[in-house]
């Protein structure tokens, strides 16, 4: 995530912290629910005419014995390093609330179900915790929640499933799930197949108990956009890069030229799974294509919608692996952030990364000489308009239009509510204007 209208250099330690923001939510939101009579008739309604459509079950799909998934031991949280705990941005307001959906009769593994829309579509997402004791039942489990959030809602297009032990849940942020899955409501009955081990389903991820160890991720908010002084510490390399624009020396501000009507547009923080398919459907059905940033651990548990960016034209960079301020962590674990995140992004697409942005903008000289010995070019932006401060629709969409210019970059998040609130029309104007907006690597440079 950004931290100002421009990058700042970080040369020192760490502002005294604050406890991080939480997000609110609201509260119960009206909806439809169906009440069936039993689950039979309720899996034989949503699966009818499915092309790989699911056996009926005599209860919640737990017909057939399930291959355990791999026990994967709790996730030990490790002591916060230095810059994990961010101060909030000023002006940071509470997010907007978003809806929840009651699944009646309701599943006790079932933490909270939200869902957004973008105008177009509606995704869900549903958040299941288990003990270990329930662990080797997971996939009758999955099956029984998805079909479940389907019915009580009928104009989900899509629900996302992330299941986490429930002894190490911290939410979005925290330990990593031990199953996700994507499932488009058309693909209900191919991801059912799949949870009695009849058919392979391409949407979902199972925890290999493999990864880096667990480090908190940093919670960086924006400030207003408004230049911020440039240290004297300043090397004459980034100050002559800031000054012309283009790439030059692997650090890019801005497009080589600014008398042409291009700019890159980009998303930091990626992927989350209620946000990426609802953003990624508005950009195809704009025929924009953007930069994402993500973050390596969403990456890994999501690998289905890094996939989607790919197939979609979009470009895919490195946010690091946790998303933690690189300056105050030894060099050698700084390094280790962006090498694993790229290593995990090129697995994913089959392509090199070449584009990086540091959390927050923040960075060290010796943090972008890492970069460049990665081979990754670091990237900043000329158009933050704090999406993440949540400033209201009204306000983002006047500070996105203000500070969009001739081969600049724009800077949002995948999941902030308003960002998908306003782009539609930032979109729009943007094209009224002359823009075209596309990838960091569509710039010329």
């Amino acid at each position: 995530m950004g931290a100002s209208g421009q990058m700042r250099q970080v040369l020192s330690a760490p502002p005294k912290s604050r406890p991080p923001l939480c997000a609110g939510r609201r509260g119960k939101h009206p909806m439809q629910l169906f009440h069936n009579a039993s689950m039979r008739r309720l899996f034989a309604a949503l699966c009818l005419g499915s092309a790989l459509a699911a056996p009926a079950f005599a209860t919640p799909p737990v017909a057939a014995p399930a291959r355990p998934v791999p026990a994967i031991p709790a996730t030990p949280l490790r002591t916060p390093q230095p810059g994990q705990v961010q101060p909030l941005a000023p002006g940071t307001r509470p997010a907007p609330k978003i809806p929840t959906l009651t699944l009646t009769p309701a599943i006790p593994q079932v933490h909270q179900v939200t869902y957004l829309s973008n105008g177009f579509i509606e995704v869900a997402h549903a958040v299941i915790t288990v003990t270990p004791q329930e662990r080797p039942n997971l996939r009758p489990l999955v099956a029984q929640v998805a079909a479940a959030v389907l019915a009580a809602r009928p104009t989900l297009s899509e629900v996302d499933l992330s299941v986490y032990d429930r002894g190490s849940y911290a939410g979005f942020g925290g330990p990593l799930p031990l199953l996700t899955a994507s499932v488009p409501r058309e693909r209900l009955g191919a991801f059912l197949a799949w949870t009695t081990q009849r058919t392979p389903f391409d949407r979902v991820w199972v925890n290999p108990g493999n990864l880096p160890v667990y480090l908190q991720p940093d919670r960086v908010r924006e400030t207003v956009p408004v230049p911020v002084a440039v240290s004297s510490q300043e090397t004459a390399l980034e100050r002559q890069a800031r000054k012309q624009g283009g790439l030059l020396g692997g650090l890019l501000y801005r497009s080589k030229f600014r008398y042409v009507p291009l700019a890159a547009l980009t998303f930091d923080d990626a992927p989350h799974p209620m946000y990426e398919p609802l953003l990624l459907d508005m950009l195809r059905r704009s025929g924009v294509k953007a930069t994402f940033f993500v973050i390596g651990r969403n990456a890994a548990a999501y690998p289905y919608f890094i996939r989607d960016m790919t197939q979609q034209g979009h470009e895919v960079g490195n946010h690091t692996y946790h998303h933690v301020r690189l300056p105050p962590l030894p060099l050698n674990e700084a390094v280790n952030e962006m090498r694993w995140a790229s290593d995990i992004v090129q697995k994913l697409t089959g392509k090199p990364v070449r584009y990086f942005r540091p959390p927050g903008g923040e960075y060290t000289p010796q943090t972008l000489q890492a970069a460049r010995s990665l081979g990754l070019n670091t990237v900043f932006w000329t158009d933050d308009p704090g999406d993440f401060q949540n400033p209201g629709d009204a306000v983002l969409e006047s500070r996105l239009h203000r500070n969009l210019r001739p081969g600049g970059v724009v800077l949002l998040h995948d999941n902030a509510p308003e960002m998908l609130n306003v782009l539609q029309g930032f979109l729009r104007v943007a094209r009224q204007e002359g823009y075209a907006l596309t990838t960091v690597g569509g710039l010329p440079k």
